[in-house]
């Protein structure tokens, strides 16, 4: 692909000792180190699913589904909801977080956040830990819904939390703000580790791979951070900003811009593998991206769906979508399922990008799809969470 400056990307890593700090994270005793969050059949802990943000279930969804039930809060939904334990959480912007029975749509309890909620909550066990555009990361019991601490950034959080389980010592949980700050807490007592300070707003969630933060923000760099100490390992500088989160997995960091590029770099080897520059320029990708064992799908502001290869970057298909899709998708077996801002909930073959089923809601669709139980759960602007199964 020529060199990094003609491509428009550089990677800048402050010395070898940090490209050291990388290797070892992805090391297997960096590895052993960390239990990263993972989705299961019957659950979908945190936003895109598991720690490295890749968007991945391991569920299998029949070729159509059906309404189940809805639940109505009063303000658009754009919270992305998480399930574990039979439950269902997210947030509204009505202020509110909830948790639903996942079989049944019934309300099991409801806390007062005290601002909207846009961010999708995380679920570790029994702890749950939302952002609000009030600026504050809360610590709600999962039974309950009773509040356990609160800490305040300078400005709305937009994006998920993140979590660092350890075999010692307490976890670590993550979240960025607008405030240009990655805040890192005690998860047991939020009491504050330390902060991270980019140049620019930061919307997505942090990604993890092994002691590793990888996220990006509006100052057009992806930012790789020890999450142990703060300090930053590499950078990345993508060209534009980044609206969304950047996913990890197979040692590489793959992620859109407001500049219509998806881009995937080899944090390892300290280099840009490729880049996939859509040929029809739309506003960019403020989708995050799925990343499977042979495919990278988004969703772009151009009203296309876009699947490449994984390990070249080629494109394999589009589809037309009717509206912009800010939605995640997410990929179950053979299954793409994400929302439009044309009112649709849509799944597509994996392989080809053919239409298996689409279910018409009415209002834009910019939640993303969680996938446990053989469900599909998701948020629309008027105000409604939907679930669906076979």
């Amino acid at each position: 692909m020529g060199t990094l400056r003609r491509a428009g990307i550089l990677m800048r890593a402050r010395t070898l000792a940090c490209l050291a700090v990388i290797v070892t994270a992805l090391g297997v005793p960096c590895r052993a180190n960390a239990e990263p969050l993972r989705p299961t059949e019957n659950s979908w802990p945190v936003f895109r699913g598991d720690s490295g943000l890749t968007g991945i279930s391991p569920v299998r969804l029949p070729g159509k589904l059906f309404l189940r039930w809805t639940f109505k809060t009063a303000a658009p939904i754009r919270s992305s909801p998480v399930i574990g334990g039979g439950r269902v959480f997210f947030g509204s912007s009505d202020g509110s977080v909830y948790a639903l029975s996942l079989a049944t749509g019934e309300k099991l309890w409801e806390h007062a956040a005290g601002s909207p909620v846009e961010a999708p909550p995380l679920l570790d066990g029994p702890a749950l830990y939302v952002g609000t555009l009030g600026g504050t990361l809360l610590r709600l019991d999962a039974a309950t819904g009773k509040q356990k601490w609160k800490l305040a950034t300078k400005a709305k959080i937009a994006g998920s939390a993140n979590l660092l389980r350890r075999g010692s010592g307490p976890a670590i949980v993550l979240v960025g703000s607008y405030d240009g700050s990655l805040y890192a807490a005690n998860a047991g007592n939020g009491r504050l580790l330390w902060t991270y300070h980019t140049n620019n707003y930061i919307n997505g969630a942090p990604a993890l791979i092994g002691n590793l933060a990888v996220f990006g923000g509006c100052d057009a760099l992806l930012h790789v951070v020890s999450v142990l100490d703060g300090s930053q390992a590499a950078e990345i500088d993508t060209g534009s900003y980044i609206p969304g989160s950047a996913a990890v997995a197979h040692g590489r960091v793959y992620v859109g811009n407001f500049d219509d590029r998806l881009i995937c770099a080899d944090l390892a080897g300290s280099s840009i593998l490729w880049e996939y520059r859509n040929d029809r320029r739309g506003g960019g990708f403020f989708s995050s991206p799925a990343v499977g064992e042979d495919a990278v799908v988004i969703g772009g502001r151009d009203y296309r769906v876009h699947c490449v290869g994984v390990s070249d970057g080629k494109l394999r298909w589009t589809f037309e979508a009717g509206g912009e899709v800010d939605s995640s998708p997410v990929i179950a077996g053979d299954a793409v399922l994400f929302g439009t801002g044309d009112g649709r909930l849509v799944m597509l073959t994996l392989r080809s990008g053919r239409l298996l089923w689409s279910y018409e809601i009415g209002e834009p669709v910019a939640s993303s799809p969680a996938v446990a139980s053989g469900m599909v759960v998701v948020g629309c602007d008027d105000g409604s969470l939907y679930a669906f199964g076979g």
